[in-house]
């Protein structure tokens, strides 16, 4: 398999071409070494169809490309390493091979009138249908829970009930419409997604951006993260009825928001990164201004959470709630506070860094009870982490300017980012062409592989504990539904 960095392109005659029971064997052997699936997808090419998989090794920073020719059918790699299975369902729905052997070959986005649901049958069985339509402005989604009694037996999640066509779309470039895009992927984490697909547009067009710029990028992606855990927090005391948390961690969500805006113009950090850098900069004042509102916002933060955690009924009620075990989140490749709440050490910033936090290390944040408390506590401690670096580097930004012209990508090359978001590793790989235009063009939410976990940690739990529990995951519809 053909090394890499995460940041780096290649050229794509020097990656590896394997018959497909090659990689299927090679990827199986470098799961069970320990490395993970970041990405496996399919592409069309005029007159073939290939393989593409990205594997990462986290203890080396280093990640491994290989591809191979695919006919219409390909021997399914799932029962030997699960977490292959969401990725070989979406590679039957995109590009019509079909994954022979695999366990669970149902429809990724596309629906059906007679979609095959998982059925349990025995006596006092019955069915719940929560969706896709939902109460309050949300997503569309379907979850159909077969129940005994008040126990979950077993969830089953259907999606796709939108089509953006958001990587159609980037392949149709170049455009300006690039970067608009791709912040679009998942509304939420718009810094995340802008993120990835700018670096990876960087290494193909052989563009560095300066310093400055990614001191502003990691102050936005680490806001964007703070602004998002201490909403999930607000939402677990609202779903629970702690409603003086819910409160003031819905404040101060908006006092993060705000603080986004300070440096972006945006809620949400749209028009923010962009290839080359940032297209606004942040004077020494604003700089002094926003440092001043972390701190007090920073204060009230420790004093709500602090009063959450300590309180009784707010922790019996979280811990051993919608349990996931280290075992099953590694064996289905779960990423982000999900994976590192099951004491996986798992973070782009750590193993595969770039720009600023290949010279910060901020420290990983884990536990090891798999639980809905754990995912909150993950959440906490990752809050407090990031409020630190941002007022480490409002202090001494670097000087220079905050944006380089970066040019067209470069011709027949394959490029891979990843990126830390707030729900975990956002994967973009992009390819290019002889013209130098997309050829493929391939997204991975965090979500896309998480919501397999919240599936399984359902199981077995109260049916009453639906919604705790999705709250603690707080998945992303639109970032799967590409």
């Amino acid at each position: 398999m053909t090394a890499a960095r995460n940041g780096e392109s290649v050229a794509v005659q020097d990656v590896d071409s394997l018959p497909t029971e090659g990689l299927q064997d090679r990827i199986a052997q470098e799961v069970e070494a320990g490395r993970r699936i970041a990405m496996l997808f399919g592409i069309t090419l005029p007159g073939e169809r290939r393989l593409v998989a990205v594997l990462a090794d986290d203890a080396a920073s280093r990640l491994a490309i290989s591809s191979s020719r695919v006919e219409d059918r390909f021997p399914s790699l799932t029962p030997a390493c699960p977490q292959a299975h969401y990725f070989e369902r979406e590679i039957f729905e995109q590009i019509g091979a079909r994954p022979e052997g695999h366990p669970w070959l149902k429809p990724v986005r596309s629906h059906q009138d007679d979609y095959p649901f998982f059925e349990v049958t025995g006596e006092e069985i019955h069915e719940v249908a929560v969706g896709p339509v939902h109460a309050g402005i949300i997503d569309p989604g379907h979850f159909r829970l077969q129940c005994h009694g008040e126990t979950v037996v077993h969830l089953e999640i259907q999606l796709g009930y939108q089509h953006r066509g958001v990587e159609a779309l980037l392949e149709q470039g170049p455009s300006r419409r690039w970067a608009l895009l791709a912040e679009c992927a998942a509304g939420d984490t718009t810094i995340g997604h802008a993120l990835a697909h700018a670096e990876v547009v960087e290494a193909l067009a052989g563009c560095a951006p300066p310093p400055r710029a990614h001191a502003l990028r990691g102050l936005a992606l680490e806001l964007e993260r703070i602004a998002s855990h201490v909403g999930d927090l607000g939402a677990l005391g609202a779903d629970i009825g702690y409603l003086p948390g819910a409160a003031w961690f819905g404040r101060l969500r908006g006092e993060f928001l705000n603080t986004l805006a300070e440096l972006s113009g945006s809620r949400y950090g749209r028009g923010l990164v962009r290839p080359g850098g940032v297209a606004l900069d942040l004077s020494g004042e604003a700089a002094r201004g926003i440092a001043r509102r972390l701190v007090r916002a920073r204060a009230d933060l420790e004093d709500v959470a602090g009063l959450f955690f300590a309180r009784p009924s707010v922790r019996s009620r979280l811990e051993g709630t919608g349990v996931l075990t280290r075992e099953t989140a590694e064996r289905l490749g779960l990423l982000g506070p999900v994976a590192r709440a099951c004491g996986l050490e798992r973070d782009v910033r750590a193993d595969h860094p770039t720009g600023i936090f290949g010279a910060v290390l901020l420290p990983m944040c884990t536990a090891d009870t798999g639980d809905v408390l754990a995912r909150a506590q993950v959440r906490w401690a990752e809050t407090r982490r990031s409020l630190d670096f941002l007022t480490a580097r409002l202090a001494g930004l670097p000087e220079g300017p905050a944006r380089v012209a970066c040019g067209p990508p470069a011709p027949d090359r394959i490029a891979v980012s990843m990126v830390e978001g707030w729900r975990g590793e956002i994967v973009h790989v992009a390819i290019t062409g002889a013209d130098g235009r997309f050829v493929r063009y391939k997204i991975k939410d965090p979500s896309f592989q998480n919501w397999t976990g919240l599936a399984l940690a359902l199981r077995g739990a109260q049916i009453s504990d639906f919604p705790l529990c999705n709250k603690s995951f707080n998945l992303s519809y639109a970032g799967h539904d590409l």
